[in-house]
């Protein structure tokens, strides 16, 4: 009987490791969440993010866009998807966000497929990695089973990195969320893609200095002339301008070699060039001898599986959305 006992006791120890491993899997993200419960979710919210590219390709960026705003604001809820007066799509970094018709579109066929099981995080984070995708380069796997939070407020988006934003400041922000050096210039790197409007940066082309009219001594001087062109003084200040001249409807590493060259058009990101503690990082991307190299395809993938990852809400900390731009 003893040995009867010994071995009930130790499987019942076994199906309690075993339970214990369930409840900590389910109560995080993981890859192939909705595998059961709505397999083609996935597939769902990549057709539908080529439906609109095809018809906006700028909606791309847009929407990688929105996921680092989502994220660095009580973390990857979707809470930047919520309306109202004093929300964050309220708030002045937010006012540039764009794609929240490709989320409803998704939104509203997830729930007809699937009603009440896939979260809006979810789609906000496998919608920004299959807009890079279409931009023909790095595929990763998207851990899902995020749940929507309940909270939006203007005022709680100062976490978000500015455009004037020192390299300092930007590391600080970055490590509170757990978050890396190499994280940091690797997501902005992601920058590679899309456009900024003028008013954003055209304060480093005219009386940047307070002794004059001097433009930003970070930018080439010959590239200086090309940006007034394009943002006069006195001209269009919504006007957009890529963020990575030369390439900027592909995904690659071109956007690091043109803070080598003083090319960078957002203040916050030619600081990665100019200070040393980035730079390094912004080299060893680029090959530089001496270094060793950096996959900004691969590094990518990795960083934005951490970053989709923070402040993640489990269980009862959050919702699954019925439309994604209210609380339920």
């Amino acid at each position: 009987m003893e040995g009867v006992y010994t071995k009930q006791k130790y499987f019942f120890v076994f199906l309690l490791s075993a339970m214990a491993g369930t409840l900590v899997q389910g109560q995080g993200t993981r890859v192939g969440f909705y595998s059961r419960t709505c397999p083609r979710a996935e597939s769902i919210v990549r057709s539908t993010v080529q439906s609109h590219f095809r018809s906006n390709p700028s909606v791309g960026p847009a929407l990688l866009r929105m996921h680092f705003h989502d994220c660095f604001v009580h973390g990857c809820d979707a809470s930047i998807l919520i309306d109202g007066p004093n929300t964050e799509k309220t708030a002045p970094p937010n006012l540039g966000v764009r794609g929240y018709e490709v989320i409803d579109d998704a939104k509203a066929q997830l729930e007809a497929e699937c009603p009440g099981v896939v979260s809006c995080a979810d789609i906000v984070a496998l919608a920004a990695r299959d807009s890079v995708v279409l931009a023909n380069r790095p595929n990763w796997r998207v851990p899902t089973g995020r749940r929507d939070g309940r909270v939006s407020l203007a005022s709680d988006t100062t976490t978000l990195v500015g455009f004037r934003e020192s390299v300092d400041s930007q590391k600080e922000k970055f490590a509170a969320f757990g978050l890396n050096t190499q994280d940091l210039v690797t997501l902005v790197g992601g920058h590679t893609l899309g456009t900024t409007a003028c008013q954003f940066f055209s304060y480093r082309l005219y009386n940047f200095t307070t002794t004059g009219n001097g433009d930003d001594p970070s930018i080439n001087p010959a590239f200086v002339s090309q940006l007034r062109a394009l943002c006069p003084q006195d001209g269009d200040r919504t006007r957009r301008v890529a963020l990575d001249t030369g390439s900027a409807n592909r995904f690659d590493s071109s956007f690091f070699g043109n803070l080598r060259n003083g090319r960078g058009i957002l203040e916050s990101d030619q600081k990665l060039w100019t200070d040393a503690s980035t730079r390094t990082i912004v080299q060893r991307f680029l090959g530089v001898r001496g270094l060793r190299s950096l996959n900004f395809n691969v590094e990518f993938g990795q960083s934005m599986v951490k970053m989709s990852n923070i402040g993640v809400k489990t269980g009862a900390e959050g919702e699954i959305r019925r439309i994604c731009s209210a609380i339920n």
